[in-house]
């Protein structure tokens, strides 16, 4: 079933005002342009055969979504960088990724060495895409990057998202949702942690809906299927995203149904092959270290009040839950599924950046649902239908006033601490090459130049330093330490200042 054009019909046939003066004039008037008395001019005119309605949505306000697309990359990209320039990374995400990308530049295996000496990242999630910010990081060898890179990236989702709001239901309205959008919780969430490897696929998902949405049933299929290359748990999206082309293409284009649902058992198949054959490859274990996050006696209503939570900011100020009345919410429920039967609690919230591939999946499914009402024999939904995008603008910006966006505002976002120096130049001496024993604040200051190693986890490897973000006071004695995590070595301090700590072996 294919979705309704928006609101901007041809113009109805023009109107014909006729005067109140005789159409037969006086005798002493010339002579009229109008037919003789005996066939009189018609009061109506002819009807107008109108050209047949385009049931894809159709183009509106070219420009409208690249430069909302611009206005969110600048935005994006400057939140991430001063995240970057306090030294207030979440994770050691970045770290990892930097890892991996900084092999790939150099056409090198992607040994990540925070998971573990010689760890390959392949073996750990299966996110070959990531190679292709290799050359651009070959060029500018720097966690930075990657965090524009992911900027980037997230707000050129915001294209398709604004392009097929605006066809279905007009110009206003699809920039509100594309505002909305750009805002959400979801997007906001996963620029405020580092990068990640899902900002390839969210932009990914939002062409592919467009795709669909506009009925170009093959090319939402062709921009679903890179997903398998993402991350493992993308196959199933990808089948899903194929499962929806197949129901709505099933009148229109029955042939592309029998692709759809090879494409469909491809993404199933892709999701199977990974967790069973590819990563256990990879893997020094030979197996896929995150099957235990969904043993050891997970109970259904584990985090259930948790759960709901999540859902409820999915659905409710991002879609009103109008979305619910569009089958391309059902692309959600591949990695909703993953995460709720987990038994990691960082998987159920809102906190990290797991949410992000859903915003395309729920504003596509309020701009579809939305076009549905319009054919609603009931007055109010068809009123709420037209009046929730701008409703919904209006929720992602008061909501953004505590969200990580909100940092834009303070002054203090674009100075450098001067923790933040000190502990820079501590760590510019430790010479290139080293080995590096690190915790969390040094690590994104270290990776481009250094083997680092997650603090505790060098696994019989004697790093040449250790550096220790001691700003909460964990390391009393910092020497004592190094001690206890390599007894047969020595280490002294060559730099302590402001909480972030530097030790050197010594022979």
């Amino acid at each position: 079933m294919t979705a309704l054009p928006g609101p901007d019909a041809p113009a109805s046939p023009p109107s014909v005002s006729v005067s109140s003066a005789p159409l037969i004039p006086a005798p002493t008037t010339p002579a009229p342009l109008i037919p003789a008395p005996t066939t009189p001019a018609p009061l109506i005119p002819e009807p107008v055969t109108l050209p047949p309605r385009d049931r894809r949505p159709q183009p509106t306000g070219h420009r409208d979504p690249y430069l909302l697309a611009a206005v969110l990359f600048v935005a994006y990209a400057t939140l991430s960088v001063a995240r970057y320039r306090h030294m207030a990374t979440r994770s050691w995400d970045l770290g990892i990724f930097e890892q991996a990308v900084r092999a790939y530049a150099h056409l090198q295996v992607p040994i990540v060495d925070l998971k573990g000496p010689g760890t390959n990242v392949l073996g750990d999630h299966f996110s070959p895409v990531t190679a292709l910010l290799a050359p651009v990081y070959r060029v500018f060898p720097s966690p930075v990057t990657l965090l524009v890179a992911q900027a980037a990236l997230f707000a050129l989702s915001a294209v398709p998202v604004t392009r097929a709001a605006a066809g279905l239901l007009g110009r206003s309205r699809g920039l509100a949702l594309g505002i909305a959008y750009g805002l959400s919780w979801g997007l906001q969430r996963a620029v405020d942690v580092d990068f990640h490897e899902i900002c390839f696929a969210v932009p990914l998902i939002a062409f592919a809906l467009e795709a669909l949405l506009a009925g170009r049933w093959r090319r939402a299929l062709l921009w679903a299927l890179p997903l398998v290359l993402v991350k493992e748990d993308q196959g199933l999206t990808l089948a899903a995203i194929a499962v929806v082309v197949a129901v709505r293409a099933r009148r229109s284009s029955p042939r592309t149904v029998p692709y759809a649902l090879a494409v469909a058992a491809l993404g199933a198949a892709a999701t199977l092959a990974t967790l069973t054959v590819v990563i256990p490859a990879f893997n020094t274990t030979g197996d896929y270290d995150y099957w235990a996050k969904v043993d050891g006696g997970f109970s259904l209503f584990d985090g259930a009040g948790t759960k709901l939570d999540t859902l409820a900011w999915l659905l409710l100020p991002t879609s009103g839950f109008l979305a619910l009345r569009s089958p391309l919410l059902l692309i959600a429920l591949p990695t909703l599924g993953w995460r709720f039967v987990s038994s990691d609690d960082h998987y159920w919230g809102t906190d990290w950046h797991y949410s992000a591939v859903l915003m395309p999946v729920v504003f596509l499914a309020l701009a579809d649902a939305i076009t549905a009402t319009r054919r609603s024999p009931r007055p109010w939904l068809r009123s709420y239908g037209q009046q929730l995008p701008a409703a919904v603008a209006a929720a992602a910006l008061a909501l953004s006033t505590s969200l990580p966006l909100r940092a834009l505002t303070e002054p203090a976002a674009y100075r450098t601490p001067e923790r933040v120096t000190a502990a820079e130049k501590m760590l510019a001496a430790i010479p290139d090459g080293a080995t590096v024993e690190a915790g969390l604040g040094p690590i994104s200051r270290l990776t481009s130049r250094c083997r680092v190693f997650w603090i505790g986890n060098t696994r019989g490897v004697t790093p040449d330093y250790i550096a220790l973000d001691n700003t909460g006071g964990r390391y009393p004695d910092p020497v004592g330490h190094a001690r206890r995590l390599h007894p047969k070595a020595r280490y002294v301090i060559t730099g302590a200042r402001l909480g972030y700590v530097v030790l050197e072996r010594r022979s």
